[in-house]
C-alpha cells in the first residue's frame, strides 16, 4: 500500500515537471510503483526521498515567492 502511494506521488511529481495531462503521470506512477516494489526497501527509500526533495524545493520556492 505504501508503495502504491509513493508511486502515485512520484507520478504526480513527474507530471508536474512535464506539464502535460494526468494520464502520463498516472501511467508513470503505476510503472514506478511496480519498480519500487521490486527494489524492496531500497526502492521505497529512493522513491520517498525523491518526493520529499521535490516537496522541499517547492516549499522553499514558495517561501521566496517565486513559485510559478
Amino acid at each position: 500500500m505504501i508503495g502504491k502511494i509513493i508511486g502515485a506521488l512520484v507520478g504526480r511529481e513527474l507530471d508536474r515537471r512535464d506539464g502535460s495531462d494526468g494520464a502520463k503521470g498516472a501511467l508513470t506512477g503505476v510503472i514506478a510503483a511496480g519498480v519500487l516494489r521490486r527494489m524492496g526497501p531500497l526502492g521505497m527509500l529512493i522513491g520517498g526521498g525523491y518526493v520529499a526533495k521535490k516537496a522541499y524545493d517547492r516549499r522553499k520556492l514558495a517561501k521566496r515567492g517565486t513559485l510559478a
